[in-house]
């Protein structure tokens, strides 16, 4: 399905008000992982909105990446609660089993590791999670095993 289709899919799911902007955004992200500059500039022509306006909401939420990235997006709470909990020691952990540093995708694109601000599981830090499933009270083994289950 060409990109276009996602955008023109989301719009007619959604409708061409300025409110459809994140459930689109949302929609398009969902298909592709990513949105790229060309779907955001679809997305702008077909509300009537500028390419600043749309970038600019798209790139102020962490789970809306302009960037293509990994199948499977690993991302380990850097929250100070999981800070005190050694976080560092689970991201270490992750970049030794997928041979590659926080911020990089795998060569074979399975895997990209980020960090990112509050899951809201401060209570049960350090947290993580791999696209949808969330991963508490963790250890550096307790990391590996759950990239083992998403291979």
């Amino acid at each position: 399905m060409s990109k276009s289709s996602f955008v023109a899919e989301a719009v007619k799911k959604y409708g061409q008000d300025r409110e459809s902007l994140m459930p689109i955004l949302q929609y398009v992200y969902e298909k592709k992982h990513y949105l790229s500059k060309e779907d955001m500039q679809e997305v702008a022509e077909a509300l009537d909105l500028s390419s600043a306006d749309v970038y600019g909401t798209a790139s102020f939420y962490s789970f809306l990446d302009t960037k293509e990235k990994g199948e499977k997006i690993i991302r380990v709470c850097k929250s100070i609660s999981c800070d005190l909990k050694n976080k560092e020691q689970i991201i270490s952990a992750i970049e030794s089993k997928l041979n590659i540093k926080n911020g990089q995708t795998t060569p074979d694109k399975k895997f990209t590791l980020l960090e990112t601000n509050c899951l809201g599981w401060c209570h049960k830090g350090p947290a993580m999670l791999i696209n949808d499933n969330v991963y508490t009270e963790l250890t550096p083994e307790k990391a590996v095993a759950a990239i083992e289950e998403n291979l």
